[in-house]
């Protein structure tokens, strides 16, 4: 196993839409090694495809890694030794760069049209073979090439990948991993328009920022062979390698939109936790070698390690992950009752359920009574709406039933006439008024309580009484009832 102290890492997002679930596990397992080794955690943007570029998306996919909990210790907003962190302000180096590869042999220009290079992936389709350039270029003479520049003919650059052999890297989840030159594509490494393409930018950006461990997603394995031949192009020392299984869906299909959401915007706007998305999407890939399923950020950082990340794609299961938030909501209830209440209140005044200005202890009373049954936070608003109606509505033919016997009726007289007696309910007026009621009318035991719930909630069952009272209180109950 390599030494990873003081290590340095980066994520590396494309501004196209918002970041992607696989991306948020990526940036976390490179933000985790980080936070342990004593190493720095670089976020960097590649800008450089602007036909792809989405507005907004940099914010979107900052503000989506700072609601999980990363922070970067080089990139946008806090600047670094080795910016700028924006690939589209590093243009010049990068066509130094490409000037230095035609120049030792190891790049050259291409003249083909795209209507010739569609002609030939087509006719490659036909024959049954991958779709590669032909090397038509390859062997331009100087002559040839000055002659199409002097005329004006648009270009790119591609790398010169070997005919022959292969190449050979080692890669810390995958071990030993061999790749045959013949299936690497002479890339093109500067587009017409002059700007760069991911594969060389990404190499002379992770030189120059000093990259140690490249942990990326395993859509990337077989680009490693172009990035490794440019370091040796270059004669650079590359950095080391990781390639994380793919997320799939519950079919085993790569995870996609048309099956669900995949964007970490998604989850924010469903009500998940941040702790309780980082907690699941931190065991997509990486198995802790024990049976737990619930663990801190601090844990987290303490006990990953990449040797335990597996190779086989994993899936993205939604009902995990709702049973997680759950956990992570119950906790919340019971260490942070004003933490969960707060969450509460913001979902409620969204939907214009409630205003600003509600009571806070009727928020902590609602929490109390709705936390130990929701998943996510969107889960409150059926449950709002029964407690905040201002009526009751009988839910079932028992309690309908229980509606018209004798002992409702003269429960609901004998609870109005005792909540005259009291300004505000609290515990101990609370434990006398049923006590009062009790004595009142004769009723007792579970044939009042099931009868009180009926009165002033239209269920049999539910949600603890005394708090069901103290929620609705005076005023509530007897709107209600009355």
């Amino acid at each position: 196993m390599i030494d990873l102290k003081n290590c340095r890492l980066r994520f590396a997002p494309s501004p196209t839409g918002f970041l992607h679930i696989g991306g948020a596990r990526t940036a976390l397992f490179n933000w985790l090694i980080a936070r342990q080794n004593n190493g720095k955690f670089i976020l960097r943007i590649e800008d450089t495809d602007k036909e792809r570029l989405v507005e907004g998306s940099v914010e979107q996919i900052m503000n989506s890694l700072k609601w999980l909990g990363m922070d970067w210790d080089e990139g946008p907003e806090c600047g670094g030794d080795y910016g700028p962190y924006f690939q589209s302000k590093r243009l010049e180096l990068y066509k130094k760069h490409v000037v230095a590869l035609i120049k030792n042999g190891s790049a050259y220009y291409c003249f083909c049209s795209a209507e010739r290079l569609d002609q030939m992936r087509e006719e490659q389709k036909k024959q049954g073979f991958s779709t590669q350039y032909d090397q038509r270029c390859r062997e331009l003479t100087e002559s040839e090439i000055n002659e199409k520049l002097n005329s004006g003919i648009p270009y790119v650059i591609r790398m010169k990948v070997p005919v022959e052999g292969s190449i050979n890297f080692d890669d810390l989840i995958r071990g030993s991993v061999t790749i045959p030159y013949n299936n690497v594509d002479d890339q093109v490494l500067l587009k017409s328009d002059g700007y760069p393409t991911y594969h060389l930018a990404n190499v002379v950006d992770d030189h120059y920022m000093k990259i140690t461990l490249v942990l990326r997603g395993e859509e990337w394995l077989m680009s490693t062979p172009k990035h490794i031949l440019l370091y040796d192009f270059f004669g650079w020392k590359p950095p080391v390698y990781a390639h994380l299984p793919l997320l799939l869906n519950s079919d085993r299909s790569k995870l996609s939109k048309r099956q669900g959401d995949v964007s970490v915007s998604d989850y924010m706007r469903k009500g998940f936790l941040p702790e309780a998305v980082t907690n699941f999407i931190a065991l997509l890939g990486w198995n802790p070698g024990d049976d737990r399923e619930i663990f801190s950020k601090e844990s987290l950082m303490s006990l990953f390690s990449i040797d335990r990340c597996g190779k086989s794609g994993s899936v993205f299961d939604i009902v995990k992950l709702k049973w997680m938030n759950g956990v992570y909501i119950r906790n919340l209830k019971k260490n942070d009752i004003d933490g969960l209440a707060e969450l509460l209140k913001t979902a409620l005044v969204e939907k214009n359920i409630i205003e600003q200005n509600y009571p806070q202890d009727k928020m902590l009373l609602f929490a109390e009574l709705i936390g130990d049954v929701i998943e996510t936070i969107p889960d409150i608003y059926p449950y709002a709406e029964d407690l905040f109606r201002k009526k009751v509505i009988f839910k079932d033919d028992e309690s309908m039933e229980i509606s018209q016997t004798r002992e409702y009726q003269i429960l609901k007289e004998s609870l109005i006439n005792g909540l005259q007696t009291v300004d505000y309910l609290n515990k101990d007026n609370l434990n006398a008024l049923i006590k009062k009621i009790q004595s009142e009318t004769g009723v007792k035991g579970k044939e009042l309580y099931k009868t009180l719930r009926v009165i002033i909630s239209g269920e049999t069952e539910g949600r603890d009484l005394a708090l069901l009272f103290l929620f609705l209180n005076k005023n509530g109950i007897l709107e209600r009832i009355t």
